[in-house]
Parts: structure tokens; sequence; C-alpha cells
């Protein structure tokens, strides 16, 4: 398969290509899907390394080969829009707020933090949150390249309308 790569250039110089991570393999309970392109993801990522001790994550940036194929009832623009965690067992997926309490479930200790997902309102006060930050995060941290990125990029997998 064959996958072509698009290469920016600034001043008749190719921008250098960075290759995100791709930590751990299929096979484990969950995979998490997250912007290979965005610091603060990959920091996020770094955390999610150490805390996994039990090695139950799969951890893959949005842009590796093939994950279209293997994922294909996520829509491109997801990736973009929020973190995606799938649960390899049965394929169910949670994006957002509910894919962070689906991990902190999941990882050691995280009931920890976990339950303050029962007290009414913080489900979609956190979801609120993370959505906000998930449009800033380009804005906080996340480097050059992000700063010039539009935002309101077509991945053409939305559904054509005509008027």
């Amino acid at each position: 398969m064959t996958v072509p790569v698009v290469h920016f250039t600034v001043a008749g110089e190719k921008a250098p290509v960075t290759v995100a991570p791709i930590v751990g393999g299929p096979g484990r309970r969950y995979t998490v899907v997250y912007d290979g392109t965005c610091n603060v993801c990959g920091k996020l990522v770094k955390l999610l390394m150490k805390w996994d001790r039990d090695r139950v994550l799969e951890i893959t940036p949005s842009q590796a080969p093939g994950l279209k194929a293997r994922f294909p009832w996520i829509p491109a623009r997801a990736y973009v829009e929020s973190v995606q965690v799938i649960r390899t067992a049965d394929g169910r997926t949670w994006q957002g707020a509910g894919a962070l309490e689906e991990l902190l479930d999941a990882l050691p200790k995280g009931w920890l933090l976990s339950w303050l997902f029962s007290i009414p309102f913080v489900r979609p006060l956190a979801e609120k949150f993370y959505r906000w930050f998930a449009r800033n995060r380009y804005k906080l941290g996340c480097g050059e390249h992000c700063q010039v990125r539009q935002l309101d990029l077509d991945y053409g997998d939305a559904p054509e309308i005509r008027p």
C-alpha cells in the first residue's frame, strides 16, 4: 500500500518531516489514536507511556499508515478534533472527555481520578473543557507548524451538501 506524503516548503526548502512514535503493538486492550503533529499531544503520550505499567495501551498517531483501514468507522476529521480510544476486544470507541474517563479506568490507580466523572454535571463540563482545549491546543504550545495551520481544514469526508 502506497501512502502519498505531502511536504511543505518554506523559501524553497523542504520542512523536516517528523514521524510520531507508535508505542506498543496491536493486540493490547486499548488503542489510543492521537494527533502526531501536535507537541501538546506528544507530551500527553509520554505521560501515558509512563503511566501504562501494565502495558494495556497501544498508542499510535493519527498519521500512521493503514489507520483508516483498521478503524473504518472513525471519520478522518475525528482524529483532528479529539483523541480516540478504541477497545480492541469489540471496537467500542470513545473520544474527547469520554476517552479520558475510559483511560483513567484502564490505567493503574486511575480510579483515584475517574470517580470525579460520577459527580453530577462533571461529564458535560469536562467535555466542554476538552473541546475548548482541543480547539486551542495549537495555540497552547503545539509548535511553529500549528501557528499557521488552518482551523477549518476540509478532509473531504463530510457528505456533500448542494444548495
